[in-house]
């Protein structure tokens, strides 16, 4: 009896399932704007975002200023972020902004609009192009409306994204430094370039301790391999950067390796005053 139940539910499902396919590929191919309008609706009030997309595309054209037209453009803009592309989301938000910038679900598309652009960023050693238009418009989000439910989702996003490109940032200048310890003095005059810009740029970062220790390092580097007539100069140029450090992080983590190196720096420095103490 159960196993009968059973069979009798999978074949009234079956058979709910092909109509609900020949209903929609019957709809498709015909001209019936209206039919195709309300089985989008029906589509995407059941979730099913593949299918009301497909439909949206076809029948958005035809309501180009009409009534429906804000309703359309919006379904298949959220269509088709709900379905990942987000690409054709972006796009089609910007759309709907530009079409209908005082409906009352312009705050809703600006913020998926900026999310869309969220959920193409890349992880940070890539180009981070989507990266910054999703930071342009989430702040233009968080501008525009600042009492919107979507507010706290907003800046979560646009903290992680600023994040994202601070390490960007951050690990060029980083690899920079390490390549300095190759004695090379054009790396670590570029990594001292790149450090100073980082933390000029982002004043906040969650990696500016490390930076600033990494000045230290990328000075020792530049100082302990410079020739004669600068090296006096920028040894006490990585006393000074020693000397930032413990000023804005007297607790430091990389106090040990910092000393380290002051020392080196020390030790080259006593050289110059004994050089002077002789000549007086």
């Amino acid at each position: 009896m159960f196993l009968k139940m059973r069979q009798l539910i999978l074949v009234a499902v079956l058979s709910l399932f092909f109509y609900s396919c020949n209903e929609y590929q019957k709809v498709l191919k015909n001209e019936d704007v209206k039919a195709k309008y309300d089985l989008a609706e029906k589509y995407y009030d059941a979730k099913d975002y593949k299918r009301a997309n497909r439909l949206f595309e076809q029948i958005a054209p035809k309501y180009v200023g009409k009534p429906q037209g804000e309703r359309v453009q919006f379904f298949l803009a959220d269509t088709y972020f709900r379905v990942k592309n987000y690409n054709f989301a972006g796009y089609q938000f910007e759309r709907f902004l530009k079409s209908y910038p005082k409906s009352d679900k312009a705050g809703e598309a600006s913020f998926l609009g900026a999310k869309s652009y969220y959920m193409l960023s890349p992880r940070y050693s890539l180009d981070q192009t989507d990266t910054e238009k999703a930071l342009n418009k989430l702040q233009l989000f968080i501008n525009a409306y600042p009492e919107s439910e979507f507010m706290a989702e907003a800046n979560a996003m646009a903290k992680e994204l600023t994040t994202k490109k601070e390490k960007k940032a951050f690990e060029i200048a980083k690899q920079f430094t390490k390549l300095g310890n190759s004695y090379i003095l054009d790396y670590s005059i570029s990594a001292l370039a790149a450090l100073d810009n980082f933390i000029s740029d982002y004043p906040g970062t969650i990696f500016r301790e490390e930076a600033l220790y990494l000045k230290i390092v990328a000075t020792t580097n530049l100082a302990l391999n410079s020739t004669e007539n600068k090296k006096k100069e920028r040894l006490e140029t990585a006393v000074a950067a020693y000397n930032n450090l413990l000023r804005y992080y007297p607790q430091t983590s990389f106090l040990k390796d910092a000393d380290n190196l002051r020392g080196k720096v020390n030790k080259e420095l006593e050289q110059y005053s004994e050089q002077e103490n002789l000549s007086k």
